[in-house]
């Protein structure tokens, strides 16, 4: 017999492997559900296809991260709270080139890097360029540590001072 979990994960690889996630109307969350909750809340930021999903710890709390991509081509990090099934933050993606991101970074990606890498050792294995709904823009960097636990070190792409920081609890998805 399987559990909830285990249908809950076989549901989500099946989402989170190239179905398209057109009847997500069809989720029915329950008080315990909280990821249901935030797929919810997500999509009901902007609809489109969830292509990765990140549990993470950020401040003592559980955050899942859900990258979207929306029919129109745009990227969308959105947060939701685990504990309250509520969206926390909602990330523009976008490339290096980006003329908006470029407008906004005075600080170049090799000084980010290395004020990330500074505070948390180790290899980086992803870069992200991120519009925040503040009008900021920065840097978010996945360092592998030595102890090969993932860390996310976000940096403002104005100041160059590190502005969040999280370890990954688990993904599914694309990197």
């Amino acid at each position: 017999m399987q559990t909830k979990a285990s249908l809950l994960i076989a549901a989500l690889c099946g989402v989170l492997s190239g179905q398209a996630f057109a009847d997500h109307e069809t989720i029915k969350p329950k008080a315990y559900d909280s990821l249901g909750k935030c797929v919810k809340a997500a999509l009901s930021k902007h609809d489109g296809k969830i292509v990765k999903l990140e549990a993470k710890s950020e401040r003592k709390q559980v955050v899942y991260e859900f990258d979207v991509q929306t029919n129109d081509g745009k990227a969308w990090d959105i947060e939701c709270s685990a504990k309250t099934g509520k969206v926390t933050e909602v990330e523009e993606e976008v490339t290096a080139t980006d003329e908006r991101f470029k407008a906004l970074a005075k600080v170049s990606e090799e000084e980010a890097k290395a004020t990330a890498l500074a505070a948390h050792p180790g290899k980086v294995v992803e870069v992200e360029y991120e519009l925040e709904p503040d009008g900021k823009a920065s840097y978010e960097f996945d360092i592998l540590e030595a102890d090969n636990e993932e860390v996310k070190v976000e940096v403002d792409a104005s100041t160059g001072k590190i502005v969040e920081t999280s370890y990954e609890i688990y993904q599914i998805g694309q990197e």
